[in-house]
């Protein structure tokens, strides 16, 4: 979309909801505004309904992870007006265990991507119709998306045959897999030297 287009609408939008908004930027051709938790259902709502700017699609809800502030964790909403044909991004940060008012009444299709944004980071919606795992099993512990989450997880699933059953086991790692040996393969690896020595010693 052309910049000066863009300049007008932030203009425009911030008029309107100059109380409601923090801050607007204008960055790569995109225009973005930061609010407040309790603002953003307020403000979603105003931008699908208002006539001039009808932001009747919601695209994606984007969760980001920044363990090290005190406002953890950021969503930022993806609106798109298929009649003007230009996109917003409304931001919001607030901290780990607070709850955050659901937009499916606005949009019903933030359903699904509210339920993957619980599933992955474990950020919950205040008001949501079915806030339940969507992505991994019910039994599933902790969130995968959180960067305080180990990469192996907590549990491995496998299948028992004595059981018959799947079942859940807490992640074993052997120690043999945690030794990395990066020597050249022309060279040979360290230990299959060790081996022929300790070979030729046995012959000796």
């Amino acid at each position: 979309m052309n910049v000066n287009n863009l300049i007008k609408i932030e203009k425009l939008i911030n008029s309107e909801l100059s109380s409601k908004i923090s801050r607007s930027e204008i960055k790569y051709g995109e225009l973005l505004f930061e609010t407040s938790v309790s603002e953003i259902v307020s403000i979603i709502k105003f931008l699908k309904t208002d006539e001039r700017f009808k932001f009747k699609q919601l695209i994606d809800i984007a969760a980001i992870d920044y363990p090290n502030n005190d406002k953890r964790f950021e969503l930022v909403y993806l609106l798109l007006s298929i009649e003007n044909n230009f996109r917003v991004k409304i931001s919001i940060k607030f901290e780990t265990n607070e709850k955050i008012p659901s937009i499916t009444k606005i949009f019903p299709s933030a359903n699904w991507m509210e339920r993957e944004i619980f599933d992955m980071y474990g950020i919950k919606f205040l008001n949501h119709p079915d806030l339940r795992r969507i992505l991994t099993d019910y039994n599933f512990k902790g969130h995968p998306l959180r960067k305080d989450f180990p990469l192996t997880g907590f549990n491995e699933v496998r299948y028992s045959e004595k059981e018959k059953k799947v079942v859940y086991e807490p992640v074993k790692l052997e120690q043999n897999y945690r030794n990395f040996d990066f020597s050249s393969p022309w060279e040979g690896t360290k230990y299959l030297k060790e081996v022929k020595e300790s070979k030729k010693n046995e012959k000796n």
